[in-house]
């Protein structure tokens, strides 16, 4: 009765031999991708490895299931029988046979969680591709208490450089580049702006100062109509009154334009209160 037993025996211990050979491909290919990521990156060779450390885990997986899992159904009767001695012997031998196997179980459970685990771990080093994480940059603008508002090229804006109607594209001092920090400065008759609540001591002398991202898409507001007030956005055509505290009147936008609280120094220059006291950009940006 061995030569029977031993036949099926073989084939599933060759069975696990190729399964763990599959999953041995797996974990190599895996390391082998993460070293090509950190050594600089090459896309041909990152793509082959990731292949075959998919294949490898695909392949041990599909002959696992074909070769050690029982296939079909096995249904036997539940009366009590009486044993005879054979097959007494049988059982004893098949109970050691599948401890056996349950020993080569665990070597592969072992075999397929270092292949999952090496193919994390690779999977962990494009994370740094994503670039640095944003921290508070949607929140917050390089707009500090007591920066100068000045032009692009440096120079900072004093009270008189602006006539009724004008406006001016302006930068916290120190900081030309800031995109996410560029605000428009316009200047209207001091007795036309209705505050909201709060805000009555941010526009001195007409200077009222509104972020230059539209808070629809993230686009320039640039166009002002200085007869009624009004700055567009050229993208998508959002409407936003600034004596209203930069108010959407039309457009898809729904959000107010944030607001630059603005003071005067000792030297007639215009200087920010505080950062935006909102986060700037599209409404999206706020979702939680």
């Amino acid at each position: 009765m061995s030569g029977p037993r031993d036949r099926p025996d073989n084939r599933q211990r060759a069975a696990t031999r190729l399964i763990a050979a599959a999953f041995t491909v797996t974990i190599l290919s895996a390391l082998g991708l993460a070293a090509v990521y950190v050594a600089g990156g090459q896309v041909q060779a990152e793509g082959a490895l990731l292949a075959s450390s998919l294949a490898g885990l695909g392949a041990g997986l599909v002959m696992w299931a074909a070769h050690l899992l029982p296939a079909g159904s096995v249904i036997g009767p539940r009366e009590p029988l009486e044993s005879t001695p054979q097959e007494r012997e049988d059982f004893e031998q098949a109970f050691e046979h599948g401890e056996e196997l349950l020993a080569r179980r665990r070597f592969l459970v072992r075999m397929l969680g270092a292949a999952a685990g090496a193919l994390g771990i690779a999977a962990l080093f494009p994370i740094r591709s994503l670039g640095p994480s944003p921290g508070r940059s949607l929140t917050t603008t390089a707009w500090r208490k007591g920066l100068r508002l000045t032009t692009q090229s440096g120079d900072p804006v004093n009270i008189a450089d602006l006539q009724v109607g004008g406006v001016l594209t302006v930068f916290p001092a120190g900081h030309p580049s800031a995109a996410t920090a560029q605000t428009l400065l316009i200047r209207v008759e001091p007795g036309r702006l209705r505050p909201r609540a709060g805000r009555e001591r941010w526009s001195p002398i007409g200077y009222v100062a509104y972020s230059k991202i539209c808070t629809h898409a993230g686009c320039p507001v640039g166009l002002y109509r200085a007869d009624d007030h009004r700055l567009l956005c050229p993208c998508h055509q959002s409407t936003f009154d600034v004596l209203d505290g930069a108010k959407p009147v039309f457009g898809p936008a729904t959000r107010s334009l944030p607001q630059l609280p603005l003071a005067v120094d000792g030297d007639g220059y215009l200087v920010a209160q505080s950062d935006f006291t909102e986060p700037i950009g599209p409404s999206f940006w706020n979702r939680s």
